[in-house]
């Protein structure tokens, strides 16, 4: 009876511990997102706020502007939002449909062994660190771009989704693959059975029963797309301003202009670059909560 007693006093406490150690790493990782949230908004909303020791700069001016040239005191990041735009659907317009029909290939359609040898292929390419994919555009991307372009340089908006649309492949297809084994094998079954093509399987069965997480694979393509920095400031350009008309102009995203002037900012050009991230911050929130519903409602249906 006592051994029994101890027994459970024992896994009592162990269920406490455990529960403790749960309770803290959560708090913890709620503490840094609220540590960071606190520190981007109180240093990037000085900038706007009545008696601010550099003057008050207008928001609108900053979100409207189509110039970054802190030498005469003019901060605008309306082009920059505009091109994070661009890069951003450029890149999913492309590497979504490659992506979930690369995941349909080695999932339904390729040998296994041919499918053994793709998967991880595929998935090597997340684990290349993203200035390598910066460098790649840099001496082939931008040279091959650089041969039909009408402006001097390569370094343009076509340059950046093409490398954004390499990166996001890795996320989409991996994700997507295992969502489409996911589905029960009673619906192929049953699509054959009532004589259905393996294609029309395909597309009619299998890709809607993933769609779930087909798309949490797109919301994650979309945050990896407008977040990159690395890679995108190597095949940018990276203007002073200018809206891009083409995809042969070049851009400055909002990523990559915080990492251009951080490192040697101050005074007011180093609270604009903190207004940027709090622009940057609020874009793929709302970017994200706008695919989430959309998720859920696809779910639903």
């Amino acid at each position: 009876m006592d051994v029994e007693i101890k027994l459970t006093k024992k896994r009592a406490f162990s269920e406490k511990l455990f529960h403790a150690l749960f309770l803290s790493a959560g708090l913890f990782a709620v503490i840094c997102v609220t540590a960071i949230i606190i520190l981007i908004f109180t240093r990037g909303s000085r900038p706007f706020m009545p008696g601010n020791e550099y003057g008050t700069y207008h928001f609108f001016n900053f979100l409207t502007g189509t110039f970054w040239r802190p030498a005469f005191g003019e901060y605008g990041v309306g082009y920059m939002i505009i091109a994070s735009l661009f890069a951003t659907f450029g890149a999913m317009l492309l590497g979504v449909p490659i992506g979930i029909l690369t995941a349909v290939f080695i999932a339904e359609v390729a040998p296994s062994w041919l499918a053994k040898i793709m998967q991880p292929t595929v998935e090597l390419l997340a684990a290349i660190p993203s200035v390598l994919y910066g460098v790649f555009g840099f001496a082939v991307i931008v040279p091959m771009i650089n041969n039909f372009t009408p402006n001097p340089t390569g370094y343009s908006l076509m340059a950046v989704i093409l490398v954004l649309t390499i990166m996001v492949l890795p996320s989409i297809v991996a994700i997507s693959v295992t969502s489409l084994r996911a589905v029960p094998t009673h619906y192929k079954e049953g699509s054959l059975a009532l004589g259905a093509s393996h294609i029309q399987t395909i597309f009619k069965v299998l890709i809607p029963g993933a769609k779930s997480g087909i798309l949490t694979a797109v919301v994650l393509g979309v945050g990896r797309a407008i977040g990159e920095t690395m890679a995108v400031i190597l095949v940018a350009g990276n203007p002073e301003s200018g809206v891009p008309t083409s995809i042969f102009d070049p851009v400055r995203l909002l990523t990559t202009n915080i990492v251009l002037e951080q490192g040697y900012a101050t005074g007011l050009q180093a609270q604009m670059l903190f207004a940027t991230v709090i622009v940057l911050f609020t874009f793929i929130l709302a970017i994200n909560l706008t695919l989430s519903k959309i998720r859920k409602k696809a779910v639903r249906i």
